[in-house]
């Protein structure tokens, strides 16, 4: 045995007399620093999820094109990095600003700075009210990679978002007006959407003086649907360079005015402007005549004109024969409850002192049976006879049988030539996944409700959350083109467990991460960003 060193009496001892012995030996093998220091460990801050949509955000090119469009001398804050954050924010755990504030300080941002404050982040929304027109055009030039020069299919759509707040300011646009998801009066904003074939939102900056010209928009509360399309087509046409469009919306925006506006759009500048529209309910009654002549080809498809457009009809006779059932039977539990009260006033006027309760009278059966058939929306079929002495009615069976001619049919019209019947519907029934966009903006987003009174705060908050939806599609875009079952919103709540972590010993500071798992690793290899280090 040799002896290497003398630590001396081991009664003597002391924890600073070793250590630097112990200290020279770990470095001399490349180890850890002994100390007799406390490790202090900081909280794990979720990584994975903002790490994720960082690199997203900086591949899209959102980083530079805000960067720049928002650089000033004045400004004592990192503007990007504050909008960046409350986009963030919005897709992981949507909050208010001050919530979000709350949320930074468990998560770990790349490139986040520190000191941020309620303040910052009501200044950071001002920011881009400032720069409209800059940071419009510069996030346009990121998306038009995106975005098919030949042929682009573009989906129109609007949704009301509830807002809150009193007292009138200089240029509102809350108004009250029919709320789509309360069904009822609301106080609220219109929000227009133009998304690709793909559910990409083509998002840009809100103009204070020009938001109905945006390919996304803020419209007060009670605008009019079909006033919002010709102002977001020409946008749409101004900045991007494409060369056919395809425009595919509800049937709450069919108009013959706005089919007339997009046929002379359509022969401007030499691009060419096509359209599929839903026919709306409403003018069912101009088709009946059309109707009665349609042949339907084994695939359930007809065509025929209608406003000098091609008129498109798919049946499904399978949804027809459930609509068919439905109307037949309301009809006869409505005619039961008038055969009911019938039944009353015969018994009554035959002397019966069977009946309790008030005695029944025609007008009263007239107005309880016609009140009925107005709540079930069957007045174009029952129809009671005012000018009767006693209460009757009687079935229109002319109308029934012109309703049965719609029963299962999606009725389209188009100005597309080359479009066959079978690819106009499809494109149509596409907007079924369009509108989806809506449904994220309003539950994993949570654009509603809103708590800001003044007009460019509103359009500052639409943009975070059209950002937040353009990250959302473009994860959802990759992930399904890898055949990936998650949603984005599963995949962000998975990349969130994997963590940042920070302890102290002594002087020195020790960063890492926690251990990555294959689900983990899968999600970043099929959204094709890189795992963090």
């Amino acid at each position: 045995m040799r002896v290497i060193g003398n630590l001396g009496r081991l009664d003597r001892l002391s924890p600073d007399k070793p250590d630097p012995l112990i200290n020279g030996l770990n470095r001399a093998l490349g180890r850890t620093e002994n100390t007799s220091s406390e490790i202090i460990q900081e909280a794990g801050r979720a990584h994975g999820n903002v790490f994720a949509l960082h690199e997203l955000w900086c591949e899209l090119g959102f980083q530079k094109a805000l960067s720049r469009a928002l650089r000033s001398s004045r400004r004592e804050f990192d503007a990007e990095a504050l909008i960046r954050a409350m986009v963030f924010n919005r897709l992981c755990e949507p909050d208010s600003k001050l919530g979000c504030l709350r949320w930074l300080e468990t998560v770990a941002i790349p490139a986040m700075p520190d000191g941020v404050t309620h303040q910052h982040l009501l200044r950071a929304m001002d920011a881009p009210m400032d720069n409209g027109e800059i940071i419009e055009n510069a996030l346009a030039r990121q998306i038009r990679p995106l975005v098919d020069r030949d042929l682009a299919v573009v989906f129109y759509d609007l949704t009301t978002v509830r807002i809150h707040g009193e007292g009138a300011v200089e240029d509102d646009i809350r108004a009250f007006g029919m709320n789509k998801e309360r069904c009822g009066i609301a106080r609220q904003f219109v929000l227009g959407i133009v998304q690709t074939a793909d559910g990409l939102p083509l998002t840009c900056v809100l103009e204070p003086a020009a938001a109905a010209c945006q390919l996304h928009s803020v419209h007060p509360g009670n605008v009019a649907e079909t006033k919002t399309l010709q102002a977001m087509l020409e946008t749409v046409l101004q900045r991007f360079p494409i060369d056919r469009v395809i425009l595919v919306a509800e049937r709450g925006l069919l108009s013959f005015d706005n089919i007339h506006h997009l046929t002379e759009m359509a022969n401007q500048g030499g691009r060419k402007l096509e359209f599929i529209l839903a026919v709306p309910a409403r003018r069912y009654g101009e088709l009946i005549g059309t109707f009665q002549d349609l042949s339907f080809d084994q695939d359930g498809l007809a065509e025929a004109r209608f406003a000098d457009h091609r008129l498109i009809v798919a049946h499904d006779p399978v949804r027809a024969a459930e609509q068919g059932d439905k109307r037949r039977a309301r009809i006869a539990e409505l005619e039961a409850k008038g055969n009911a009260m019938v039944a009353k006033l015969n018994r009554q006027d035959e002397g019966s002192k069977s009946q309790k309760g008030r005695g029944a009278s025609d007008r009263g059966a007239y107005s309880r049976f016609n009140r009925a058939v107005a709540e079930a929306e069957m007045l174009r079929f029952l129809k009671p006879d005012l000018t009767a002495d006693r209460f009757s009615w009687s079935i229109d069976e002319e109308a029934i049988a012109d309703a049965q001619l719609f029963d299962g049919k999606l009725v389209l019209i188009t100005n597309a030539p080359d479009l066959t019947p079978a690819e106009a519907a499809e494109r149509y029934r596409s907007l079924a996944d369009i509108e989806r966009g809506f449904r994220v903006l309003k539950s994993d987003i949570e654009i509603a409700p809103v708590h800001h009174r003044l007009p460019d705060c509103i359009r500052a908050h639409a943009l975070i959350c059209f950002m937040a939806l353009t990250l959302y599609r473009v994860m959802r875009m990759r992930l399904k083109a890898q055949k990936h079952s998650a949603s984005p919103r599963t995949a962000l709540d998975l990349l969130a467990r994997l963590q940042k972590h920070t302890a102290h010993i002594g002087e020195r500071t020790f960063n890492g991460t926690s251990k990555t798992t294959q689900e983990q690793l899968d999600l970043f290899e099929a959204m094709g960003l890189k795992k963090p280090a």
